[in-house]
């Protein structure tokens, strides 16, 4: 599966009014982290990632593979598992 991009951790926080801080927390990383990522100033090691897209899954969020010609993004399901 490929790794999420900082466009679609920025629209899955946005989609659940999630704070930086908030994330962070649930994803037992630190803010500086969400925040370096989103903003593509750095990247993730692949662990770190793994646990901000569980965080966010386990809200509901589906992180959708950009198709050819489009961009990578996300839906977020009502009922969250």
């Amino acid at each position: 599966m490929p790794a999420i991009t900082p466009l679609q951790l920025r629209l899955a926080r946005t989609a659940l009014r999630l704070g930086v801080r908030e994330l962070a927390q649930a994803a037992e990383v630190s803010p500086a982290t969400i925040m370096r990522f989103e903003s593509e100033r750095t990247g993730m090691q692949t662990g770190t990632l793994a646990r901000v897209e569980a965080a966010l899954a386990a809200r509901g969020v589906i992180f959708v593979p950009a198709e050819p010609g489009g961009s990578a993004t996300i839906r977020v399901r009502e009922d969250p598992a």
